[in-house]
């Protein structure tokens, strides 16, 4: 037996049971047991040994490519790295993740911290840290040495409330999304509940709102569909922008992972190695149930709710959250928080209180989060996908093998169906409780389809891989809540249009300008001005703007003038059709398409006119002179002015089918829109004996305005040019700014 033989056999007895999941999936991160034993190691020197074997090289856009001779070392480094690009973005994270947002913002944010405290308890999050696997629990500790590395070495940094950060945190941000389950729990009513006093549900959270849709593209492409027989991934999250970090992050372990990593975590998210890819889209299904509890009130003043046959005592807790007062100091506030088996009280309703149930797996989902960076092929990724601790995000996977598939969220309570889980149902009725998880094979999935291609654009999984997608009758109706939206067509309209796609062809179909939307939607209007008698005060007033749609091949474009008339059109006509299309169980698209009276098009369209002329001299006005990128400094709010120097956009929101998607409106004080989500990180990759990738980044990598690359991606990220990814030492060399170990 070798001597590295001998080591590994070393390592695994050492850590014996402790591998499990790890080292059946990917390989366990090795490093561990050394690393183990440097937790008696004081904090500083512990510190300064993880800095010793890492190495940070910021290439020509300052993306930090990190080496570290473990595992544990890399993840210091990554952590240091973006600590060094936006501290201020991992700090929040972890406030707004640990329920502490009150402690920096100020009463405001309480009912979002009680919110997020009556699911994640730190103290139980500490125990859980407690029973963490010794391979995870040496990562989590080099996460926060990465972090707390960073502060030491840099004291003119002041934390707003984190001084110091515990190994445990992680837990409490562990998938990656962009805001996770619990943000479904509308916070007027949590509010209302625990305020005691009666409070409206907000427009937005009804669903009135013209609201930018989050979510993101993924396409998969097989090698028959590409002309050199290599798997193509697109990479393109919609989210607020700058919310994560591309950073290339490797070991000698085998951790070879580039991707965006979600500031504040230590997995790319977002991402590919050398083998795999994988991309994730909000999903539309139903996997965040509530609960109406039947409270009985007992002569002592406690409180039961019926089960079935049984009363059951209603489980109290006291939170006491702190928050910061006007003059700078801290108070605190207690509440009373309540709970069934099925989940806290977030609500009433109908003189019912209601609970709410959803995932609950921080130990599995980070396992699961930073595992899957480390797989090798298809087969591998299932491996990890079986922890079942994704809850809220469709999978595209491609691979070096060619193989490439849609992927469900895994974590999927198994319902009785003759319930309508999406709305409350009856919590005493025991059959409406949850029965364990769907396995992966009892989940819609389209994996290597014949056609050639998979996709998700947070619509249904029902058209995922064309006419081999699954077919909804064979599954549950809570497998989809999301319905169809207008980039699902254009998303199979321009996989459907080659066999030869290549990475240059792939970016170009996720820049396709064809707004499928509007396509579908102006017709209506035209023939609404057309039925108009000649005498109507519309028909002449309408004439030219009808005549310019009329005409418009429906695609956007920077000096379109009727992109900008289409925009204001189809955000006046949401505002009058929102709540109609609410009250009949209709998606706002279909609602104004099918539903929509003449009367109505024709008066949003008076009202757009009336709008672009007010606020800029006329009705015909390039699109590019009206849609924006600014970003004008370090803020995680930014302010805009139209005095100030931007960049125009010629794509629109997501809303209207465009698969590359800028979410932008006015602000106070600006008559221009300004973009704040959307594409953020796009990536191609090209998999292969060799893998090839382009990725381009909002704005750019860093949160400092007097960084060169606080803004260097700004003209290719309007224009939809990627640059290339330096994935391999070679791709690299020649592209160095800088090569330094963290605290040097």
């Amino acid at each position: 037996m070798s001597h590295a033989q001998n080591t590994e056999v070393s390592r695994r007895r050492v850590l014996g049971g402790a591998v499990g999941l790890a080292a059946v999936a990917t390989g366990l991160p090795s490093g561990a047991a050394f690393a183990i034993s440097e937790e008696s190691l004081p904090d500083a020197a512990r510190r300064r040994r993880h800095a010793a074997r890492v190495t940070i090289s910021r290439d020509d856009w300052g993306v930090p490519h990190v080496v570290g001779e473990s595992d544990a070392d890399a993840v210091f480094g990554m952590m240091y790295a973006q600590a060094e690009d936006d501290f201020n973005r991992i700090e929040r994270n972890y406030l707004v993740a640990l329920g502490r947002l009150a402690e920096a913002d100020g009463e405001s944010a309480i009912w979002q911290d009680l919110r997020q405290r009556l699911f994640l308890d730190p103290e139980a999050l500490k125990k859980e840290y407690a029973k963490t696997p010794a391979w995870l629990r040496t990562l989590m500790r080099a996460w926060a040495d990465g972090l707390n590395h960073y502060l030491a070495t840099h004291p003119e940094v002041r934390p707003r409330v984190l001084k110091r950060f515990e190994p445990w945190m992680p837990l409490s941000f562990s998938e990656g999304s962009i805001g996770g389950n619990i943000e479904s729990v509308p916070l007027s009513q949590l509010e209302a509940f625990y305020g005691e006093r009666a409070l409206p549900m907000t427009d937005e959270e009804r669903g009135l709102l013209l609201r930018e849709p989050t979510g993101s593209n993924g396409m998969a492409i097989a090698p028959s569909r590409t002309r050199d027989g290599r798997a193509l991934l697109l990479i393109n999250p919609h989210t607020s922008f700058f919310f994560r970090s591309e950073q290339h992050v490797t070991s000698g372990d085998g951790l070879n992972v580039y991707g965006a990593a979600t500031w504040g975590q230590f997995f790319v998210y977002q991402g590919f190695n050398a083998h795999t890819g994988w991309m994730h889209t909000t999903s539309g299904v139903d996997n965040v149930d509530e609960f109406a509890e039947r409270i009985v009130t007992g002569a002592d003043g406690s409180r039961s709710y019926r089960y079935g046959d049984e009363l059951r005592p209603v489980t109290t807790k006291t939170i006491t959250l702190s928050f910061r007062t006007e003059d700078g100091g801290q108070d605190e506030r207690s509440f009373t928080t309540f709970a069934t088996h099925h989940g806290p009280i977030v609500r009433e309703a109908d003189g019912k209180w209601i609970a709410c149930a959803l995932m609950n797996k921080p130990l599995d989902a980070l396992k699961q989060s930073f595992l899957r960076t480390k797989t090798r092929d298809y087969a591998g990724y299932l491996r990890v996908a079986g922890l079942r601790a994704n809850s809220s995000n469709n999978t595209l996977f491609a691979d070096s093998k060619g193989d490439i598939a849609f992927l469900m969220p895994q974590f999927m309570p198994v319902r009785d169906d003759r319930f309508d889980y999406r709305k409350p149902v009856d919590g005493s009725d025991p059959a409406t409780d949850w029965r364990g998880l769907h396995s992966l094979a009892s989940m819609p999935q389209a994996v290597s389809p014949r056609n050639g291609w998979a996709f998700n654009t947070n619509n249904w999984p029902w058209t995922a891989a064309g006419a081999d997608s699954p077919d909804a009758a064979d599954y549950p109706r809570y497998f989809d809540q999301a319905g169809e939206n207008p980039r699902g067509p254009q998303a199979i309209r321009v996989l459907s249009a080659r066999d030869d796609f290549t990475p240059r062809k792939l970016i170009a179909a996720a820049f396709d300008p064809y707004l499928t939307a509007f396509a579908r939607l102006v017709p209506g209007l035209v023939a609404a001005w057309d039925q108009l008698p000649a005498g109507h005060g519309q028909k002449a007033k309408l004439a030219g703007p009808v005549a310019l749609l009329r005409g418009w091949d429906h695609r956007w474009a920077e000096r379109s003038t009727a992109t900008s008339l289409a925009v204001f059109w189809g955000e006046a006509l949401w505002a009058l059709t929102s709540k109609s299309a609410v009250d009949a169980g209709m998606s706002v698209w279909d609602y104004m398409a099918d539903r929509a009276s003449d009367e109505q098009r024709l008066g949003a369209l008076q009202t757009a006119v009336e709008r672009l002329m007010r606020d800029f001299g006329g009705w015909q006005v390039p699109w590019g002179d009206i849609n924006r990128y600014q970003r004008n400094d370090g803020s995680l709010v930014q302010e805009f002015s139209d005095d100030k120097p931007s960049i125009p956009v010629p794509f629109t929101s997501a809303r209207w089918g465009s698969l590359a998607s800028f979410g932008a409106m006015r602000y106070p004080g600006t008559k221009r829109y300004y973009g704040t989500s959307g594409n953020s990180f796009v990536a191609v990759v090209e998999f292969g004996p060799r893998l090839r990738a382009w990725a381009v980044t909002a704005g750019g990598g860093s949160g400092d305005p007097d960084s060169p690359h606080f803004d260097d991606q700004a003209e290719r990220y309007a224009q939809g040019n990627l640059r290339p990814v330096y994935f391999y030492p070679e791709d690299l060399e020649g592209h160095v700014e800088r090569r330094y170990r963290p605290g040097a």
